[in-house]
């Protein structure tokens, strides 16, 4: 799947889209980290671990939404279908995971 997503990327465009169109990607990723460790934090009843000072996912919350501010069009148009692809998947993984979680293994053999 990345193989065939890496070729896309690369057949569309110059060095400079694709490059561009992965900082785009990695903005994204970031942001969503950053934004789960938001979360993270608020959850009760966890168990202790690296705990980082509030400031920290907020800056870099913000710094990822100014660096995307300066994203060109160009990159942009070439990136959303993937983001589209991968809210698609996103949407559709939790669904699988609970019907496998309610699939008993004599489910899965009289199925077959």
């Amino acid at each position: 799947m990345t193989t065939a997503l890496s070729l896309g990327l690369a057949l569309t465009g110059t060095i400079e889209v694709l490059a561009g169109a992965m900082v785009l990607l990695l903005l994204l990723v970031f942001l969503g980290v950053n934004a789960s460790v938001l979360v993270l934090r608020r959850r009760s009843g966890e168990a202790e671990g690296f705990r980082v000072p509030i400031v920290v996912p907020v800056l870099a919350i913000a710094s990822c939404l100014l660096l995307l501010t300066q994203v060109e069009a160009e990159v942009w148009r070439l990136g959303i279908p993937f983001l589209a692809v991968a809210a698609l998947l996103a949407a559709v993984a939790p669904r699988r995971v609970r019907r496998a979680d309610v699939e008993t293994p004599e489910d899965r053999t009289t199925s077959v």
